[in-house]
């Protein structure tokens, strides 16, 4: 069962601070074949990139990027390479949700790290840190806390186990 595996995956990570998560559906893949929708208040077009700014929101199959900000940066040849994200930022997949201050998804190689004040949530399951790097290809995460001494310096998070 798919809720299964997310919540043994976060009693991993809650323990380690590493996950290694087993691709779900082929769906994650695909997603970054498909294109990209965007929206928000107002937008700004420059040379190889897109500003949006106010209830920003770029969609790219099943996934949602969203922040007071998004910036879409463009290749040479016109094709999206990245998105950054300021203000509050959500990024949403089927699978989970992180929420962050700040956040750079690099859609060649599927990375996205949020940074500041980071909530990831799968379900009901929750792990808070200061630095994720998710990679929404492999469906594999790390997340860190903050330098020592720092407030809220560590990974930490409630991961309920299968009722099973």
């Amino acid at each position: 069962m798919i809720v299964t595996k997310i919540s043994k995956t976060l009693a991993v990570i809650a323990a380690a601070a590493v996950v290694g998560m087993p691709a779900l559906v082929d769906a994650q893949a695909q997603a970054t074949n498909q294109p990209v929708a965007y929206g928000a208040d107002s937008v700004e077009y420059a040379p190889n990139r897109i500003i949006l700014r106010g209830r920003a929101e770029a969609t790219q199959g099943g996934n949602r990027f969203r922040a007071d900000t998004l910036t879409l940066v463009s290749g040479e040849g016109g094709d999206l390479q990245r998105a950054e994200a300021s203000g509050t930022v959500y990024f949403v997949t089927p699978d989970q949700s992180m929420r962050g201050d700040r956040a750079v998804y690099n859609l060649g190689n599927g990375e996205i790290v949020v940074t500041g004040n980071v909530i990831l949530t799968q379900g009901k399951n929750v792990l808070t840190g200061s630095r994720l790097v998710y990679n929404i290809n492999t469906e594999t995460a790390r997340m860190d806390g903050a330098p020592r001494g720092a407030a809220g310096s560590r990974v930490q998070g409630v991961f309920y186990p299968n009722s099973n």
